[in-house]
């Protein structure tokens, strides 16, 4: 069993209570997934994210297959992290951690994800040519769109 891992790390000029306000309000998920990926939230996005909540979409990942994906967030400390977990989905596992800090001049906002393709061996197969490049694809448009709301700030 392979698991893969995707890091990113980006720095913006707000405070960690405007990026907190962001990143904590499940609904903003929409505004920084690709339009083509048909993203739309079903349930569970009618108040602040908390531990326990549980949050339903439709997603088009790849392919133009539209998919039922359920989150559920296992993990919130307020303006620090929260880790939102696969229940069902695309993913044989998907463990996605969110991290902010203050840092000179605004924030750092960090995300790890571990993950594992399902179908074996066919999925490994595939993961360098269809499932890690679409995944870079998705984290380097939420960059961009986060870099559009906010601007962009460069560390020294």
């Amino acid at each position: 069993m392979k698991i893969y891992t995707l890091h990113k790390k980006q720095n913006l000029p707000i405070t960690l209570d405007q990026a907190w306000g962001f990143l904590s309000n499940p609904k903003n998920l929409k505004i920084i997934t690709p339009e083509y990926m048909g993203f739309n939230i079903l349930s569970g996005a009618d108040r602040p994210m908390f531990a326990g909540q549980i949050i339903q979409y439709l997603v088009t990942p790849v392919l133009g297959i539209k998919t039922k994906w359920v989150t559920e967030i296992t993990h919130s400390v307020d303006k620090h992290y929260f880790v939102d977990e696969q229940r069902y989905g695309p993913y044989a596992l998907w463990h996605h951690k969110h991290f902010i800090k203050e840092i000179d001049g605004g924030v750092e906002m960090e995300d790890i994800i571990d993950y594992k393709v399902p179908f074996g061996w066919l999925g490994q197969l595939v993961h360098p040519i269809l499932v890690k490049p679409k995944l870079e694809e998705i984290f380097n448009y939420r960059t961009k769109k986060l870099e559009t709301l906010f601007g962009v700030y460069k560390v020294k």
